[in-house]
């Protein structure tokens, strides 16, 4: 870790480890600036420098793949046979049936409730017209999960078992987790070709890592006093694992088998892309490429039941032990089939179906209406976003500012003048003893007027290497450093840096409003009430369903990628907010409350404090899910890392798509770090 320092200066001024760090930073970002004109490659890494290590990335896994393909291949062939059996089961059971069979099992999981929510979910799905398509679809979950159970829960148990390749197994998992979805596809598509089986495996192979997490800690979590017991009872390893601490940790490997299903029904829809099987996923992506919005949005929102429906029944089996009567369950069942056989010559053709075309004719009309009607005031806000917010932090003030967006030309007397308030208010900060404060403002205001798109790499690299150390130490700062340089010399940088521009503002946006929500759920409770069914179906909904809603209104663009982003990312920091604040101690909120504090003083000074590292958790949940979002956005408008992964899918490029995967996989992975040593921090600050 590092070493702190606490030097005091005149008075109040003390010089911290922080304060250097920013001290140097300021430094480097001067220099850069002032020889900018004089040596270009401070600004610019020069392309007689770029490695090629795309090329060379590319032409390593072409020899790979291709040597490993006739494996591969008969692998899929074999694949095919269930994934071909469970498509003709649900395609052929009577559809009658199988809402009797998910009704049933809804009853015998949570009750009324819960029966009512399979019932009426799937008579949803029979009457949008999307049945063979969602059973298509059901068809791949339905295989790919129990490969991806078996898969991760061996990997978990492996890890479990042997010590030494744990932490190995663990640096896998974050990499699986923060490589972005869209980067799993380009590699598969080489070995499989398209086809219903390659999102059949890439759904495995994305569902496969919450399940080794969750058999790990679930493992890890067994009581001393449980393992000892199985000790001395005489049982081998294999009955001990088995028979003993696989059953104790039954409710943490359920939470994984939830997670599980939750991210392979996600992974399908997102491979439907390089599928072009007749699934849902596939009825959507096709719908919003022709501007269908309403049909696109009556298929997002049978996704989204299916998201709904699974994740509530999964989680139920996770966290109850309650079952219900068994008897009504029979009774469902045979109710179905009674129903079934009678009115068999009468049972309509769920494909045939247009009981909901009336609806999705209204959507679009309805949104045509809307648009029509309020267009001015949705340009408006597009506008002023992109040429206001968006645009600025892109590529700074002094290009951004321009007489027709603005009114006037960006001069550099106003970047001089820009840079001498910045300097006054880090003064000012500094002689009240906030020097650290006062010069993050002033590195926030240089990167306001530069833009975060053409800052130099140096400033970049030193700023990351100023905050690893803070947050972590030495390790952490060579660490952040060595991963950064490995995307400057090999030619992504400025698409890495347009990537962290708009990942960046989205995590912005969503870190205020996020945090704000939160807290009024925790000030009020009737807020929560409301705010938790939200936020319980955005966790729900798969990242390709978001970007319909932005579509609708605001058409193709960085806005309404930007929105899309903000959608799913917001989420964490809403719950972490709230569940750090409402769990402070009782012995701290008495002990204020005695002192006389007030409502406001308790929450600046014993709540917020003391929620700190959760809210810094929740931070880091949206940092994760915000670059996990940005390569779904690459289909409606974005630039950057996210627009070169999907492109390299479109040509097969694997060596595009792989590097560019592992950029952006570096980008989240040192802000999780760096977050992560932050909330560590504070949490030893608070003795926990």
């Amino acid at each position: 870790m590092s070493v702190r320092l606490d030097v005091p200066i005149l008075g109040k001024l003390r010089v911290t480890d922080g304060a250097i760090a920013a001290l140097i930073t300021v430094f480097v970002g001067y220099l850069c600036l002032r020889y900018e004109a004089d040596v270009p490659w401070l600004v610019q890494w020069p392309a007689e420098w770029v490695v090629p290590a795309t090329e060379w990335v590319g032409a390593f896994l072409d020899w790979f793949l291709n040597g490993i393909k006739p494996a591969m291949r008969l692998f899929s062939d074999l694949m095919a046979y269930p994934m071909n059996g469970a498509n003709f089961v649900l395609g052929n059971t009577p559809w009658p049936i199988l809402i009797g069979l998910v009704t049933a099992l809804g009853w015998y999981l949570g009750g009324l409730s819960m029966a009512a929510l399979g019932f009426f979910g799937l008579c949803f799905v029979f009457a949008s017209g999307y049945w063979a398509e969602s059973m298509n679809t059901l068809a791949l979950v339905a295989v790919s999960v129990p490969v991806a159970l078996i898969v991760g829960g061996a990997i978990g148990i492996l890890a479990n078992e042997m010590p030494r390749v744990r932490s190995f197994v663990q640096a896998v998992l974050d990499v699986m987790q923060t490589v972005p979805t869209f980067a799993y596809l380009t590699p598969l598509l080489l070995l499989f070709g398209f086809g219903p089986v390659v999102g059949l495996i890439a759904s495995a192979i994305y569902a496969a890592p919450p399940m080794a997490r969750n058999v790990m800690l679930g493992l890890e979590r067994v009581e001393p006093e449980i393992k000892e017991a199985a000790i001395m009872s005489g049982g081998t390893r294999f009955q001990q694992l088995f028979q003993v601490e696989i059953p104790a940790a039954a409710t943490q490997i359920m939470v994984g088998v939830n997670q599980c299903l939750m991210a392979a029904l996600s992974m399908v829809i997102i491979a439907a892309v390089i599928g072009g099987f007749n699934d849902i996923g596939w009825e959507v992506l096709l719908t919003m490429r022709k501007a269908q919005f309403g049909e696109s949005l009556m298929a997002g929102l049978v996704i989204v039941v299916f998201a709904v429906v699974i994740d509530r029944m999964s989680g139920t089996l996770a966290t109850e032990r309650k079952r219900y009567d068994p008897r009504v369950v029979w009774a469902v069942l045979g109710f179905a089939v009674l129903f079934t056989v009678a009115f068999w010559a009468w049972l309509p053709n769920p494909s045939e179906l247009t009981l909901l075309d009336p609806m999705a004719e209204a959507v679009d009309g309805g949104l045509t209406a809307f648009t029509q009607a309020n267009g001015p005031w949705l340009d408006a806000l597009k506008n002023n976003s992109l040429f206001y917010v968006l645009l600025p932090l892109r590529i700074g003030l002094d290009q951004a500012v321009l007489p027709f967006t603005w009114g006037f030309q960006w001069t550099v007397g106003m970047s001089f003048g820009l840079f001498a308030a910045g300097a006054v208010i880090a003064a000012l900060m500094a002689w009240r003893g906030h020097l650290t404060g006062g010069l993050v403002v002033l590195i926030l205001i240089g990167m306001l007027e530069t833009g975060i798109a053409n800052l130099p790499w140096p400033f970049v690299l030193t700023g990351t290497a100023a905050l690893s150390y803070v947050a972590g130490g030495w390790r952490l700062a060579v660490l952040s450093v060595g991963l950064l340089c490995t995307i400057l010399v090999s030619g992504l940088w400025e698409r890495a840096l347009l990537s962290l521009y708009l990942s960046g503002a989205a995590v912005f946006s969503c870190a205020v409003a996020g945090g704000l929500i939160g807290l009024a759920s925790a000030v009020w409770a009737p807020v929560w009430k409301v705010v938790r069914p939200i936020c319980d179906m955005l966790q729900t909904i798969p990242l390709f369903v978001f970007l319909i809603p932005v579509l609708m209104v605001f058409q193709i663009g960085e806005f309404s990628a930007f929105l899309a982003i903000c959608a799913y990312a917001i989420v964490p920091m809403i719950r972490y907010t709230r569940h750090g604040l409402v769990n402070t101690p009782d012995e701290m909120m008495e002990a204020a409350i005695s002192s006389g504090a007030t409502e406001w003083q308790i929450m600046r000074d014993v709540r917020a404090p003391y929620a700190a590292p959760t809210i810094l958790l929740g931070l880091n949940q949206t940092i994760l899910y915000a670059f996990a979002m940005l390569v779904i956005a690459a289909l409606i408008g974005t630039t950057g890392l996210g627009q070169s992964i999907y492109l390299a899918l479109g040509q097969a490029d694997v060596g595009l798509g792989i590097s560019a995967g592992a950029a952006m996989a570096i980008l989240a992975l040192v802000a999780d770090r760096i977050v992560q040593g932050f909330a560590e921090e504070r949490r030893k600050a608070l003795g926990l």
